[in-house]
């Protein structure tokens, strides 16, 4: 029998992974689902470096359930400006807040991670998940994406606490493209250190998934993200 994601929720869940890894559709799923358990919900797109797709694309989704979003003034423009807005510190600052932080992907857009580390290793409530795709062009061993992962930490000085695997090939994907990705989910978590804390999944491949843990329904985007 397939079991669901239910780990106990930190205060704040962070994001990241390379381009393509599927990191904002996982925010963005994982924000919802926060909502929908009875926690005040944000999620902060930190990614200011990556003009093709935020979290500020799924707006009306987030605020039709009531969650706040927290993203730079410029996104979803035509203006590609590295801002961030003050707001932003909420995510740290107000403990009565269950706060997603989507991190921008590879090294240089976990740079604007950086000003939040010093307050998320203070409280030390955080969860910061690697988000994986073994379908991504740079990612598809496990070397490899341990290598990018690894520049992530050193670019944020804040290091992973467990992986999200997500490989996904958008709406072509099919259970046995999940099943077949699980010996790479494995020998990344190994290289890595790390647990596997969820597997991001379609809801509608979940019934051909029997036997699979920590199963996290989603629902994808019709690109690929």
């Amino acid at each position: 029998m397939t079991k669901l994601y239910s780990r106990a929720p930190k205060r704040v869940t962070l994001f990241a992974g390379h381009y393509g890894s599927g990191k904002t559709t996982a925010a963005v799923n994982y924000a919802l689902w926060l909502k929908a358990q009875g926690y005040d919900t944000a999620i902060a797109d930190l990614d200011i470096v990556n003009p093709y797709f935020r979290t500020r694309d799924s707006m009306a989704e987030l605020n039709a359930a009531g969650v706040r979003l927290i993203a730079s003034p410029f996104a979803g423009t035509n203006v590609d400006a590295p801002a961030l807005p003050g707001e932003a510190y909420a995510v740290v600052e107000n403990k009565a807040l269950h706060a997603v932080i989507d991190v921008g992907g590879d090294d240089r857009g976990a740079l604007a991670l950086g000003r939040y580390v010093p307050y998320l290793k203070e409280e030390n409530d955080y969860d910061f998940l690697c988000v994986i795709n073994r379908f991504r062009p740079l990612t598809q061993t496990a070397a490899d994406t341990a290598e990018v992962l690894r520049e992530i930490e050193t670019a944020c000085k804040l290091s992973f606490t467990g992986i999200c695997a997500c490989s996904n090939l958008g709406d072509m994907t099919k259970a046995e493209d999940i099943l077949a990705s699980q010996r790479y989910t494995q020998e990344v978590a190994e290289t890595m250190g790390l647990p596997i804390v969820m597997t991001c999944v379609q809801e509608h491949l979940i019934s051909a998934l029997d036997g699979m843990e920590n199963v996290f329904p989603i629902r994808h985007r019709t690109h690929f993200i």
